[in-house]
């Protein structure tokens, strides 16, 4: 959606309607930092890593905002994932159309995922949650796939677990 001016560009009907849509887009993480969250009491055991989901690195460019809630939740351990900002294999459906070369790639992921040491792994993309969750029982792995909001809700719960 952030990219409509550039796709409706020629577009004399929607190009000047897909500039203004687009500067209203924004990823969860972008309008929590741009307007302030309220940081929640201090948690335990929480050992985070963070997997950066390619649309939001690559295409909206978005990397620092997610990693600042991680780190401002007080008590989070937070430990940078080795390539984090490579392909999990998920990539759409490439998962499902290539199969074997996306197990080559969550392989890869998950050994950088277990050398953080990370109990819980946050990424803001329904299909690299899955992906990520498929290779943790798939090369066990012992660590929890979580979206960076339902990280906060367990902060805002005082660590209580979901």
């Amino acid at each position: 959606m952030k990219e409509y001016p550039e796709l409706f560009k020629d577009d004399p009907l929607f190009s000047e309607r897909a500039k203004i849509f687009s500067q209203k887009v924004r990823d969860i993480s972008e309008l929590l930092v741009d307007y302030g969250w309220k940081k929640p009491e201090k948690v335990d055991n929480l050992r985070v890593t963070y997997h950066e989901p390619c649309h939001l690195v690559h295409t909206q460019k978005v990397s620092e905002q997610p990693r600042e809630i991680i780190t401002g939740i007080p008590g989070i351990e937070f430990y940078e994932l080795p390539e984090a900002t490579w392909c999990c294999g998920s990539a759409g459906i490439y998962n499902i159309t290539r199969y074997e070369d996306s197990m080559k790639i969550l392989k890869r992921k998950m050994k950088n995922i277990e050398a953080t040491n990370a109990n819980w792994v946050v990424t803001g993309n329904p299909g690299c949650m899955i992906q990520l969750i498929y290779g943790a029982k798939k090369y066990d792995v012992d660590v929890r796939v979580i979206h960076p909001v339902s990280l906060l809700k367990i902060a805002y719960e005082k660590g209580e677990e979901i």
